[in-house]
This record gives C-alpha cells, structure tokens and sequence, in this order.
C-alpha cells in the first residue's frame, strides 16, 4: 500500500468521532471487501488496528461497544479470512459474554454454515465448551481434515474424544451409514472421502501429530496390525521372500497377545499349512486352546510341549546351496564387528575418522508396517576396506545418555558426515538422515552441513543398461532384482540376497543371517564405487565421476512447492523427490494409447484426467487395499501411479521405473503433466476423448 494512501487513511480517522462505528458502516455499504486478497477495505481495517494501538484512548463505553460488537458478529461469517483477526482485535470480541458467542456459532451451525461456525470457535477459543464430535462431523464429510485438526490443536482432551470418536465409527461392526444419514443435503459432501480407510489414515496422522498414546484407538490399531499379518502371509507363502526365522519373528511381534489377531492369525495359518502346522504356531505363539477350532486344539494336545518348532511351511527356504546366485562379501566373518560398547565403537571411529578414508554406510530399521512415527535407525553400518563395523545405536543411544553424555554419538556421525576428506558412499542418503533425525533430533541438520557424499543412487539413474526386465530374463523365475541389489547386480555381477530386508532390526540378538546381510548392504558400496572408479566408460559414465559426483548431487534440489504433509520422501530417493540426476536419456515417446497405468484411490481425480487424454487407467475403489494396484500392474503389465507411505509398499512389488510417486498437494492436472513428462507420453489432439469417459 502506498504512503500516500496510508496517510490519507489515517487523516480520515482523526476526522471522524466515533472510528470504530465508521469503519462498520463503510465495511457494511461496500462492494469491495468481500473480495480476496489485499482489498481497499482490508488496507483501511489493518491500518485503523495500528492506529488505535498509537492512540489508546479511542476504546468505547460498554453500551455503544456491544452494539457494533453485534454487528461485527452478524458479518464475521462471510468476510475474508484475512479481516478475522483485525475485526476481532479491534472490537475486542474477545470480551464479549461467552454464552452470547456460542449461541452465535450455533445459530451458524443451524444454517449449515459449518466451516465457517469452526473457524469462528478457533478465532474466539470457544471449543472447550462445544460438542467436538457434533462440530467436526460435517467437515469431515465436507473432507475438510485440515481444520478439523485446527480446531482440536490446543486442546489435549478435545484432541482425545475426537480419536476415540473416530475410532469407533472405525470399527467393522459400525455402520458409518449411521452418521452420514442426518447429512443427506449437505452441500459440497464427498463420500467417496468418508470411508474406513481415509478415517483411518485421518487416525493415525492425528495420533504422529499429536503424540497421543495409539492405545487409545484400537480398532484402528487392530486394523492396520491385520492389514500387516495379511502383508507377512503374503510375503511367506506367496511371493515367498522371507525366510521362516525372519517371518516367525514379525508374525510374533505383530500378533503378541491380541486374542483377536491370534484368531486371525490361526485360521491363515489353517489355509496355508494344514492343521498340523497351525498347532505348531499356535503352540509357539501362546493361543490359548479354547480359541483353536477343533481339529487344531487335538492335534495340539499330540504335540510335545518341549519339541522344537520344526519347519511347517511348503514355502522355499533360504539354503546355502542359493548362496552361490548371491553376492557374498569378500572379508572374513570375523572381521565384522557387532559393536554395543562406548569403548569398541571409540576404536571404530579411530579408523574410519581418517583423512582419505572411503566409506559405506547404511542403516537398517524395523519395518512400521505403516504404523505411527518415522522409522528409527536400529542399526548403523560402516564398511572399511578390510572390516565392517555394525553399530547398535539404540544400546549405544541409552548407554550415553545413561553417562549424561548423550551428545557423543551425534557429534562423531556429524563429524563423519561433514569432513570432506573422508568419502561417504550410500544409496538413498537423503531417506537414511532423516531416518537418523528421527532417532536423534541432535542430528536433524546433518544433510545442510554434509559434504563428500556421494549418493551412489544418483549413480544408478545414469548406469546404462540397467533395467528390471533385462535382469528377469537372466534369472528365470526368481523375482526381477531393483533398487540397489540391481546396481550390485550390473555392476558386480550378482544381485543381493534381500531376503532379511524387512527383518525385526530392533531384536536382539540379531541373527547370523541378518548380521551377514547388514554388511553386505554397506560393503557391497565400496565394490560398486571402486569398479565404476576404475572404468565408469564401460558403464555409460562420464571420465570424471569421483569429481562430479562426490559432495554435488548429494544436495538435495529445493522443491518449488512444498510437499503435502502426507508426504513422504522415499527412504531410497524416487523419481519426483530426493537425490536425483536426470537420467542420460529420456525415454522413448509414446503415445496415450500405448501407456497403461493403474492409479492409487488418493489420485482418482488424476486417473479421470488422464483418461480424458487417452491414457488407459484403472482406477482403484476406495475401498480397495493399496496392493491390489501391484496385483493389477503385474498381470496386466501397468504401471502404478501413488503417492506418499503406499509408494514405499508398492515400489517394493514391481520392477524399477514401474511405480511412480506422484505429489497429492497438486491439481490433477499437474499431476498429469508431472506424469507425461516423467514417461514422455506425447498427446494429440486426436487422444483427447478417444476412450470411453
């Protein structure tokens, strides 16, 4: 606003006698203030707030006060967000009697105006003294969750009922019918955004948020812990890429003692083991035998308390006769050290805190399965040319802090990561730190101060010749390699054996299998380093790979818009986010009728737009299990469009390049042109509208 105007705005108020009232009644008779943005009337409210601040004798007596307070009110709920705060400072709304502004809000309500009666409760605190449940119901409806979140922020016990609340209407047996029926003519309702799954997701955002104890919503809970034995099921007997100790360990963890995810847990077991297998595990997990059916509690009682839980599975094991398909590390198992000590891990920084030294370095966490909080780092791997040392960070964590001295663990990875004479190598680097934030908040600016890092997934994008498919064809019927194993693979001539991936990284003690793993994962970097150093031509590389890579493409690009909070950067970077070079070629145009994808239920909007292009999409229901997008993509050779945690799952289930995360915060459209670029899909006009809306 310019001086002038501001000047003569101020000269205006000196002249009237009563400031307050002529400010209402030019608000009132105007056009323009119900307008967005930065209006006249807007300019002339924010500059009578700074005015009356500088001539503190302008406040009115009580009878002429209340009478333009209950005007402002009367106008509050259709003027533009921006004159809220102002209106409200300078009729001091805040002192009007309470029960006259709930009965305000409420008559709001009763009109159907329910956004607008929420913010107006948030502007003026009312919320303590309203039905939670009563105000949020509509906005959830209206997929409103950003001020229904607003609304309970301050209040710890709204915070609570409004968990519970959504917990029940969760629970299998409840008909959420039962809440949408007093809706019916609501306007701008979305059902399609009022189902267990969304209220779900909604649950546990609240619960990260809010840091609210998850107990407190155990449908929800349960739920989601059933979705995860279903996904081990799957992962065991199905895709069968997990061996029996590693499975044996998430099934128990999962389950515990949850008398109705025993039940489960028992008749999958039915279905892919036999009765005598069920008996088995239903003996190694504790169910109690009056919740076995019949046939499982009689073959119980022939078993043997004291017998080993053999092998009950029909599922291909882990056997040393596979090793020899696999990358096996080239150090001898004693030179890798599992360190829980101060006074071990003090020797281990002696040699790897050397001018010169070239590091591998990963972190291995327990999968959350998609439960509440970021992962936290359980183990710390850095690999040396003659050793690997495993570090224990939650042992060495608590034994710091047990000694007051909980910054030492912190102050050596930031001095590794910030040294630029020592070379860090990684895969995903970015996903690693914030992992490692999350397990220690000391460390959450490690990646602005990081430097000689050299993010060997940056890497990966320019290898030639590295595709999912091309190594499926070499290896039969085993699961196409991707991601890091596949870059071993190319580059080292065998892929890595994944199959502890998704192992219980937090139990102790690890098994000889999951400590083999954890150092192959970092020693296999400084292998794959050392052969592309030495012949990064034979590999589609530029000569001078150590100076473009170390320190440079490490740094993350800053995003132009800010992720949605449901956002998550994959923990091993992906197409749109993280550490990236753009690969050296584009790929080859196609045409929307040679692009078949599936999209994700969050993206429905994306699918119906690019439909109108031509493309051919499928779209998943609501209700649909974010993994049936990867049963769809494998049988009919789609590819997946998602976004957020479900990428982390999906990618995970088909080959590289074919599950692409897609920003949720975007329009449809922008989410569309972000999805022809990255598969260089060239549209005519011809496309739009060949297929069937």
């Amino acid at each position: 606003v310019s001086r002038q105007l501001k000047e003569e705005i101020r000269r205006g108020f000196a002249r009237l006698e009563d400031p307050l009232a002529g400010l209402l009644a030019m608000l009132e008779s105007s056009s323009d203030w119900k307008g967005k943005g930065h209006s006249l009337g807007y300019c002339i409210t924010t500059e009578l707030q700074l005015w009356i601040k500088e001539h503190p004798a302008v406040p009115q007596s009580g009878t002429k006060l209340k009478k333009l307070q209950a005007r402002v009110l009367g106008m509050l709920s259709q003027c533009p967000a921006n004159l809220l705060d102002p209106l409200i400072s300078i009729y001091q709304l805040h002192t009007v009697d309470r029960n006259y502004l709930l009965e305000h809000v409420s008559h709001l309500y009763l009109q159907g105006d329910y956004k607008e009666a929420a913010i107006l409760s948030i502007k003026l605190k009312l919320q303590p003294d309203q039905d939670v449940e009563k105000m949020c119901t509509p906005l959830l409806l209206q997929d409103k969750a950003n001020l229904v979140e607003d609304y309970v922020t301050e209040y710890p016990e709204l915070q609570r009922k409004l968990l519970q609340t959504l917990d029940t209407w969760c629970d299998p047996s409840f008909n959420i019918r039962d809440i949408t029926r007093p809706y019916q003519g609501l306007s701008r309702y979305k059902p399609e955004k009022f189902n267990r799954r969304v209220l779900s997701k909604l649950v546990f955002r609240l619960l990260e948020r809010f840091n609210v104890d998850p107990a407190l919503c155990p449908n929800v809970i349960n739920q989601r812990h059933l979705r995860t034995l279903n996904y081990l099921f799957y992962k065991r007997f199905v895709e069968k890429t997990m061996t029996e100790e590693n499975w044996a360990d998430h099934i128990q963890s999962t389950v515990g003692e949850n008398r109705w995810l025993q039940g489960h847990l028992v008749q999958s077991l039915l279905r892919h083991c036999g009765t005598h297998g069920a008996a088995r595990w239903a003996q190694r997990c504790r169910v109690p035998p009056e919740m076995l059916p019949r046939a499982v509690a009689e073959e119980l009682q022939k078993l043997h308390v004291q017998d080993r839980v053999e092998e009950v599975t029909k599922a291909d094991n882990y056997e040393d006769s596979k090793k020899k398909d696999y990358y096996q590390l080239p150090i001898p198992r004693e030179n890798i050290h599992f360190l829980q000590t101060w006074e071990e891990t003090l020797q281990c920084w002696e040699k790897v805190l050397q001018p010169g030294q070239v590091v591998g370095v990963d972190m291995e966490w327990k999968p959350s399965f998609g439960m509440v909080g970021k992962p936290r780092v359980a183990l710390l791997q850095l690999a040396l040319k003659e050793e690997v040392f495993l570090l224990d960070l939650p042992r060495l964590l608590e034994q710091a802090e047990a000694e007051g001295e909980k910054e030492k663990l912190p102050r050596f990875i930031q001095m590794l990561y910030s040294d630029a004479a020592i070379t860090k190598l990684g895969y995903g680097t970015s996903g690693d730190l914030s992992s490692l934030a999350a397990t220690c908040s000391a460390l959450k600016d490690t990646e602005k101060q990081m430097q000689g890092v050299v993010d060997l997934l940056a890497v990966d994008k320019q290898v030639d010749g590295l595709s999912p498919e091309h190594s499926h064809k070499e290896r039969g019927v085993r699961q196409p390699e991707k991601g890091l194993s596949l870059l071993v693979q190319h580059v080292l001539g065998k892929p890595l054996d994944k199959t502890e991936q998704l192992s219980n990284w937090e139990k102790r003690p690890l098994r000889e299998e999951q400590i083999l793993y954890a150092a192959s994962d970092a020693y296999c970097l400084l292998e794959i380093y050392e052969r592309l150093c030495k012949d990064p031509e034979s590999f589609g590389l530029g000569s001078d790979l150590t100076e473009s890579l170390v320190g440079k493409q490490s740094k993350k690009p800053r995003a132009k818009k800010q992720l949605n909070k449901q956002e998550a950067p994959s923990p091993s970077g992906q197409e749109c986010q993280g550490p990236r070079t753009e690969p050296s070629r584009p790929p080859a145009p196609i045409s929307p009728r040679e692009f078949s994808v599936v999209c994700d239920n969050m993206l429905q909007g994306l699918g119906r737009y690019l439909r109108c292009l031509g493309v051919d999409v499928r779209l998943l229901d609501n209700e649909d299990d974010h993994r049936k997008a990867a049963e769809i993509a494998r049988q009919e050779g789609r590819v997946i469009l998602t976004s957020g945690l479900p990428y982390q799952t999906l990618r995970s289930q088909v080959g590289e390049g074919r599950c692409f995360s897609v920003n949720c915060s975007e329009k449809a459209k922008e989410q569309a042109l972000q999805v022809l670029k990255h598969f260089n899909v060239q549209v005519s006009l011809s496309d739009i509208f060949s297929r069937c809306q």
